[in-house]
């Protein structure tokens, strides 16, 4: 049998706990607007939280098979005429050698991966290996290095021996007990700002250990556009300076229309070097970090 309630018995049952119906209750406006920001500030945060995790993922720059997603380009070369199979892959790890130029006459070549980047935490390994290349400038001597923020090799002369660009240095020890620190800082056709002051160097010396032989170094790069860089080896900061910017000399034949003096650099290459000394790379890897956070840092 079907018994419909009057308005009456409808809230007179609500008193029952059996066959209960609940009492229409009125809510305060105010708590309405209350409830419905917090539940947007909740969405907010767990948009954020995405978009945050997003940015922080490591991506691999290197496959450990090929090369195809870096060009190169070479002093006295066109773009991407890898001379002498300069830059190599073999069992995981790009190899830079020096085994088919005879003389090296000043063939300072570097490797660009294919996108520029702006804010972000870098990390490679490296190793130096064998004997400097006939012909190679005595400083080359286990020395080697990582360009970042550098100029679109496209834009470079067949002529332009070094980029526009910052330069993570490498260097490894020479085995006779003198301190040689890695990590350091050179500016091919840039200025820094070290210690609030515009630096007046072309290097600058890192405080790292001096590493001996042929083991694995561990480097990082943390890159905040144009204001803040701190160069890492094996987990310990060794440098750390500011506001990299085009200036100073070095590098020569370049096109004058790229080489604005005091402009800022916000964003460029990456780019691994060889300028005589053979030496491996590998475990290359980058994460970009969110503009909002970077600014924090200034």
């Amino acid at each position: 049998m079907y018994f419909r309630p009057t308005e009456n018995q409808l809230f007179s049952f609500s008193s029952y706990k059996k066959n209960r119906i609940l009492e229409p209750r009125m809510i305060n406006p105010m708590k309405k607007l209350t409830y419905l920001f917090l539940a947007l500030s909740l969405w907010g945060c767990s948009t954020t939280k995405n978009i945050n995790n997003k940015s922080e993922k490591w991506i691999t720059l290197f496959n450990g098979k090929d090369i195809k997603d870096w060009n190169v380009k070479i002093h006295h070369h066109d773009y991407n005429v890898n001379y002498g199979n300069t830059f190599r892959v073999e069992d995981g790890i790009i190899q830079v050698r020096y085994d088919q130029y005879g003389d090296f006459n000043d063939q300072f070549g570097h490797l660009y991966y294919k996108t520029p980047f702006s804010y972000y935490h870098l990390k490679l390994k490296y190793r130096f290996v064998g004997e400097l290349q006939k012909g190679a400038p005595d400083y080359t001597l286990r020395n080697s290095g990582v360009m970042f923020h550098a100029q679109d090799p496209k834009t470079m002369p067949k002529e332009q021996d070094w980029p526009i660009s910052i330069e993570m240095q490498f260097l490894g020890g020479l085995s006779d007990g003198r301190p040689r620190p890695t990590g350091n800082m050179c500016s091919p056709g840039t200025d820094i700002f070290y210690k609030g002051k515009l630096y007046d160097g072309h290097c600058l010396d890192s405080k790292s250990k001096t590493y001996d032989g042929d083991q694995w170094v561990s480097a990082e790069l943390i890159v905040l556009g144009d204001s803040l860089v701190k160069h890492i080896i094996n987990g310990d900061t060794v440098l750390q300076y500011s506001k990299p910017q085009i200036g100073g000399g070095v590098a020569n034949r370049y096109d004058p229309k790229i080489k604005i003096d005091g402009k800022a650099l916000k964003s460029g290459f990456i780019a691994l070097q060889s300028e005589g000394q053979p030496v491996d790379f590998k475990d290359i890897e980058i994460k970009q970090l969110p503009i909002t956070s970077a600014s924090k840092s200034k």
